[in-house]
């Protein structure tokens, strides 16, 4: 099995660059304006301009008004991530409007959170499990926290699915390794600050998802 990898929060062409020049299959745009990671639509279009139709434009989006996931589209995203708390009934409508394909994160900290994963069996296109941020925090990941992978073993996941939150160069093999995720997702493990890109980490990340 081929490991994917997307390399997400990207703010600068050097980051597109070592994301492209290492493999990554998606690069993911932060358009949410807590975030340190944020950028406007009309500069994720800017630094999306370089990246061929072989790798996937996707833009995290938390909990979005039409106006924004309008402008996400027209910026040439070809994947909504949605990372709020968007119903299933939000998720089909924004995907049968815009035609594009539909990650929707599930945040995790026990067992239980997994299930709330098969509500959007028929309506998204990927379940995203990522680490659930502490109560009242201002952002719902990017964080670099992890949840227990072990949570992962054996689940009977509705749709196909990608995993996030804590990882790095140094334990993305032991992730694949525990969950075996097939797409592994990427944002601060990748940064020397918050927000900023390392690309010498990037490069690492994705050597390391490379021999998986």
């Amino acid at each position: 099995m081929r490991v994917q990898a997307k390399i997400c929060g990207i703010s600068t062409p050097a980051a597109v660059a070592a994301a492209l020049g290492g493999g990554s299959a998606w690069l993911g745009f932060v358009l949410f304006p807590k975030s340190p990671r944020n950028v406007s639509p009309e500069l994720a279009a800017s630094l999306g301009a370089p990246v061929p139709g072989s790798v996937g434009k996707v833009a995290v989006l938390v909990d979005p008004d039409d106006d924004l996931v309008g402008r996400a589209v027209s910026a040439g995203m070809t994947v909504l991530q949605l990372h709020g708390h968007e119903t299933a009934e939000r998720v089909a409508a924004l995907r049968q409007r815009h035609g594009l394909e539909i990650w929707k994160a599930v945040p995790v900290r026990t067992r239980a959170d997994l299930g709330h994963a098969a509500q959007y069996r028929g309506v998204a296109d990927r379940i995203l499990y990522d680490a659930k941020t502490p109560d009242g925090a201002a952002l719902p990941g990017g964080m670099g926290l992890r949840f227990d992978w072990r949570l992962l073993t054996g689940f009977d996941h509705p749709l196909p699915w990608g995993l996030s939150g804590g990882l790095d160069a140094d334990s993305v093999a032991e992730a694949v390794d525990i969950t075996g995720a097939g797409l592994i997702d990427v944002s601060s493990g990748v940064e020397s600050a918050p927000g900023v890109k390392d690309v010498d980490k990037i490069a690492a990340f994705l050597q390391a998802t490379g021999r998986l």
